[in-house]
């Protein structure tokens, strides 16, 4: 407060010269003069006043604008000690802290980084969006107990936070706690009917707890809410083939043939199902645009056995078909299409011991009958 009252009159004494000088000297002063003589000797020294009541210092804001004058330079590890160097003295900063943090972010140096996100949080606890990035920084450093315990907190002050729910439901999933998950997602919805993010979310959980119909039923919402979710259809598609349900398979796989992303996936499984109709002529040509876009189907192609009498008139992908990068598609839900697409393929592969027993049990039944 000393070093307020001095500027403060160190301000008031240099506009009261100028005033003075025009005085004695019968000066007529320039508007302009005038106007920066009252700007510089009331209302600045006013604005600092204001300023400080609300917590905010002069030396706080000076240094604050020097740390970015040397980020502009490109000078990052100045404005670092520069902002340490004030914090020693002046701890009780938010500004300084969370100007601090990025900083620290931004070099990779994360653990600096998360303590000075939560002594800015400790002084600001009303700074919701600071507590939900340090929980997710927290969350990449696989402390993922201690992102929990953080967003959990946040969500009991703060219910209706939509992103500290969705970050929990994410970290909730990496540990494979999918039912905790769902009842996170679930609360979320009671602030938020019409985020189809959350019907999605539920969806992704109920399929890796193998309850298809109830990840069906979620997957139908979100989709119904954002006709161009097409990842949600797809998911459909797949839970659709599941249950042999070929018709409606192919009717949600022809919408996501628009996802540049899935298309790949797509041509696959529609050639899949054309295999089902022994449709040979469609299931090649769908094939072979899957093969195109992603090398990889190929492989996965040649060992699955419905597409064996067609195999040999796939073309085989060249040098410079690479696998599709599917920058926008995240790793849960990734995870969760091969999740389907294995759980699809052990099906497939039950019904055919299911088969293989029945024509076994009638071989043997014929043996008898001739003997």
């Amino acid at each position: 407060m000393i070093l307020i009252i001095y500027i403060f009159w160190v301000y008031k004494l240099f506009g009261i010269t100028i005033g003075f000088v025009g005085l004695v000297f019968r000066i007529n002063l320039p508007i302009i003069i005038l106007l920066f003589t009252y700007i510089v000797s009331i209302i600045i020294p006013l604005a600092i006043i204001i300023f400080e009541k609300k917590g905010i210092y002069l030396s706080e804001i000076i240094t604050f604008n020097m740390a970015n004058v040397y980020l502009k330079k490109g000078e990052t590890e100045q404005a670092k000690q520069i902002l340490m160097k004030k914090l020693d003295k002046f701890s009780h900063s938010y500004y300084l802290h969370k100007k601090l943090a990025e900083i620290c972010e931004q070099l990779g140096e994360v653990d600096i980084a998360i303590d000075e996100y939560i002594k800015a949080t400790d002084i600001n606890r009303e700074d919701y969006n600071l507590t939900i990035k340090v929980a997710k920084l927290i969350s990449t450093t696989s402390r993922n107990n201690e992102a929990i315990r953080i967003l959990s907190n946040l969500l009991k002050t703060k219910p209706d936070c939509y992103e500290a729910s969705c970050l929990l439901g994410d970290v909730l999933y990496e540990q494979e706690n999918y039912k905790e998950a769902i009842n996170v997602y679930m609360a979320a919805l009671a602030y938020n009917p019409e985020q189809y993010d959350l019907y999605y979310n539920i969806g992704m959980m109920f399929t890796r707890l193998n309850d298809f119909q109830s990840a069906k039923e979620y997957y139908d919402k979100a989709a119904k809410l954002n006709s161009l979710l097409y990842r949600a259809k797809f998911d459909l598609a797949q839970i659709s083939l599941l249950y042999n349900e070929i018709e409606e398979a192919e009717e949600y796989l022809e919408e996501c043939i628009n996802d540049e992303e899935l298309s790949d996936e797509v041509y696959y499984y529609l050639a899949y199902i054309y295999m089902m109709k022994r449709d040979k002529d469609k299931a090649i040509q769908y094939l072979n645009i899957a093969v195109e876009e992603n090398e990889e189907l190929y492989k996965r192609a040649y060992k699955e056995d419905i597409f064996r009498p067609i195999i040999g008139k796939i073309n085989k992908p060249t040098n410079t078909a690479k696998h599709r990068n599917k920058n926008k598609i995240t790793i849960k839900e990734l995870a969760t299409m091969k999740h389907l697409r294995k759980t699809n393929e052990v099906v497939a592969n039950l019904s055919k011991r299911d088969i293989s027993t029945i024509k076994e049990l009638k071989r043997n039944q014929m043996e008898k009958e001739r003997e």
